[in-house]
């Protein structure tokens, strides 16, 4: 007669009844361990929780506009929060190793989120600069943007906001003034040439 296969779908045994089974020795190590592993669990719940609560007070405050220290290990919640506050202050270098710690461990829509934050930033520049008839450092600016704007569309092509201030930096690429130049000629600076053909309110934006 053959021997009765193991079932692998029951039940697992539970603490109680591995603690009625065990004797002597094995018994007293179980009796010892089980305490000491819930201890452990609970810690570390409790650490996860304090966490959380950590970063959830950064994060607010973060986007109230008071500045908080932020890792590169921090959440990636906390990451972008940070990102954003340094990037609209035009803090980029100081935002760059958190960007590329948001790309190694950030879902698809954070790392989409940061590159919006950080386009319309550098955008933000490129108006300035527009609007002061600097018209030379305006154009990289203005290239970084639409770089950035198509690095968070490959994330997020839902979002619309980024295609339309895409539009609207190709728009500008494509009004620079630069065929009225000859042989280095300086061009006097007419801001509102600049924002022909763009559709909207583009002063408002992003």
């Amino acid at each position: 007669m053959s021997a009765k296969p193991l079932s692998l779908l029951g039940r697992p045994p539970s603490i109680a009844a591995l603690l009625h089974r065990a004797r002597g020795p094995v018994r007293t190590g179980l009796l010892v361990a089980v305490p000491l592993v819930g201890a452990a669990g609970a810690i570390l719940c409790a650490g996860l929780a304090w966490r959380d609560v950590s970063a959830n007070r950064a994060i607010a405050a973060l986007e109230a506009g008071t500045d908080r220290p932020v890792s590169v290990d921090a959440p990636p919640e906390l990451l972008l929060a940070r990102i954003r506050f340094l990037v609209a202050r035009e803090r980029f270098e100081a935002a760059e190793p958190l960007l590329a710690a948001l790309d190694r461990t950030g879902s698809a829509d954070l790392r989409g989120r940061a590159q919006i934050s950080l386009a319309n930033a550098r955008l933000r520049q490129a108006f300035a600069k527009l609007e002061a008839g600097e018209l030379d450092p305006a154009a990289p600016l203005v290239g970084l943007a639409r770089q950035a704007y198509r690095r968070a569309l490959t994330l997020r092509p839902e979002a619309w906001d980024a295609k339309f201030n895409l539009d609207v930096a190709s728009r500008l690429v494509r009004d620079f003034p630069e065929r009225g130049r000859e042989h280095g000629e300086e061009m006097p600076a007419d801001p509102k040439k600049i924002w022909t053909d763009i559709p909207g309110q583009p002063r408002g934006l992003p």
